[in-house]
């Protein structure tokens, strides 16, 4: 409790208020540019943060989190391009009520939506994350080779439509992950002679090349394009009382369903908000104005993919397994603070932590606040073309994977992963799998050998506990996710034919 209201103190101070203000503003700004991602957005922002006190980076990055998924629902309202794929059930009733000269109400309604959703989802933060964490106490070397090999298995194969690409994404990062010092004999491996390399591949630089510069690349390629036209909206962008009422309801309904689907690894905003829409049109007592311009399938989309950002964080934190792209990426902002998943973020490290759960709730406020005063001027943002965005990106990544060691060799690593992640869009491969093998191999693969030199050389070890058991069925069941997973999909498939929304 003590931990819980230091938190909340530290996240009110104005360094801390004022770190994550402008985090949100940013965060909805690169939400808003339809084609970037909130784990580009996260990716760039690593190097900046590694400066701050550690409370503060995570404040920071979890302001661009938060702010970025709210971000794309405002393209998606206005100009029917969803900013990102978590919006683009929302772009199903919002555009038609801006047809309807109704944006301002489609705004508001995402924008109290979208706030629900995640203050109510860091209550879970608090409720189920210390929990959890306890059980990483009872993990010794064979349990932690298994969760490495569960975490891979679950984001590899839920996240992409092919198990076969997953696994081979994860395979891609595992082979990544062994360049450098052997961690039982200390000597190099597949360093190519180069001393920067002994102590493994510069990580805020591979994440910056993987999600930036492979963005990047991905602009270039596309020809400059002139951009949607933007409708001006005068209407409030403040609800009533009776229709904050109305849209209660279904809030609360897809905030749970949010947050239960950021708890599993792998399935992220995008299923969340179409099972949201879905389940708001079930319940709802005018199924007639769906698709239409309702703003209970606005509120069912928004509330749920903004309540996966506090569910995505629990597995996050407690076992270091990322719920999805974007807290795979944030993962790699809490390891470069020095911070690593697992009980001692709630003992040691217990302060940091609660002031990041309390600042997430903070970031959550400034969204409202931000969303409801100034949707208007975020709006135009939407309409920057490629031939801006393509050298910001670019010197903000070259900025970036220099700032960190001050060192050149950082920027060319960062160019061959953005080379690597360019290829991997292409074939479409899973970044995030290969982020996240990055993390988990080494633990897996320091696992493994202290397990079998504890039990001299016998595999028996492996299979001994009731912990690596259970990890094991879950292995085996996440290897079949996918299967679930399509049949997600295609019944989201099935809601969005109702309207044809562009994708970027």
């Amino acid at each position: 409790m003590n931990d819980i209201l230091f938190g909340f103190a530290t996240a009110l101070n104005w360094v801390n208020l004022i770190a994550a203000f402008f985090s949100v503003a940013i965060g909805i700004t690169i939400g808003a540019l339809p084609g970037l991602s909130a784990a580009m957005g996260v990716a760039l922002l690593i190097p900046i943060t590694f400066g701050m006190p550690a409370a503060t980076g995570l404040v920071v990055l979890a302001g661009v989190y938060c702010g970025a998924i709210f971000g794309g629902s405002i393209s998606a309202i206005l100009i029917k391009t969803p900013g990102t794929p978590a919006a683009a059930a929302t772009a199903l009733d919002g555009y038609e009520l801006t047809l309807k000269g109704k944006a301002g109400k489609a705004l508001g309604t995402a924008v109290i939506a979208s706030f629900i959703g995640g203050v109510l989802s860091s209550i879970s933060l608090y409720l189920f994350a210390p929990t959890l964490a306890k059980l990483a106490l009872k993990f010794g070397p064979a349990e932690y080779f298994w969760l490495s090999i569960f975490g891979l298995t679950i984001i590899a194969g839920a996240s992409t439509k092919s198990l076969t690409k997953g696994l081979m994404s994860g395979a891609i990062g595992l082979m990544i992950s062994t360049i450098g010092m052997d961690p039982m004999l200390g000597t190099p491996r597949f360093t190519l002679g180069i001393p920067q390399l002994l102590s493994g591949v510069p990580f805020t630089a591979s994440l910056i090349g993987l999600f930036s510069m492979s963005q990047v690349l991905n602009l270039a390629e596309k020809k400059i394009k002139e951009s949607g036209k933007l409708i001006e909206f005068d209407d409030k962008v403040l609800l009533s009382k009776k229709e904050i009422i109305k849209i209660l309801p279904t809030c609360l309904r897809s905030t749970i369903i949010g947050n239960l689907i950021g708890i599993l690894p792998g399935a992220g905003a995008s299923i969340a908000s179409f099972i949201g829409y879905n389940e708001a049109r079930r319940f709802s007592k005018n199924k007639d104005e769906f698709g239409k311009g309702s703003i209970e399938g606005i509120a069912g989309a928004e509330a749920a993919n903004n309540a996966v950002t506090g569910g995505s964080l629990i597995p996050t934190f407690t076992l270091g397994i990322p719920g999805e792209s974007v807290t795979a990426v944030l993962l790699g902002g809490l390891l470069i603070q020095g911070l690593q998943p697992g009980p001692d973020l709630f003992t040691i490290h217990g302060k940091i932590t609660y002031t990041f759960f309390a600042g997430f709730i903070v970031v959550n406020v400034f969204m409202l606040i931000l969303g409801l005063t100034s949707s208007k001027y975020f709006a135009k943002i939407s309409r920057v073309p490629d031939n801006y965005l393509i050298p910001i990106i670019f010197a903000l990544s070259v900025i970036g994977s220099y700032a960190i060691h001050n060192q050149v060799v950082d920027v060319f690593i960062m160019f061959i992963f953005g080379i690597i992640g360019y290829f991997i869009n292409k074939f479409k491969l899973n970044s995030a799998a290969i982020v996240l093998a990055l993390i988990l191999g080494p633990i897996g693969e320091a696992g493994l050998r202290r397990s079998l030199i504890l039990n001299h050389g016998s595999y028996s070890i492996l299979f001994s506990s009731g912990v690596s058991r259970v990890l094991i069925a879950l292995t085996v069941f996440s290897l079949f996710s996918p299967l679930i997973m399509n049949k997600l999909e295609k019944k989201s498939e099935n809601i969005s034919e109702l309207k044809e929304i562009p994708v970027k």
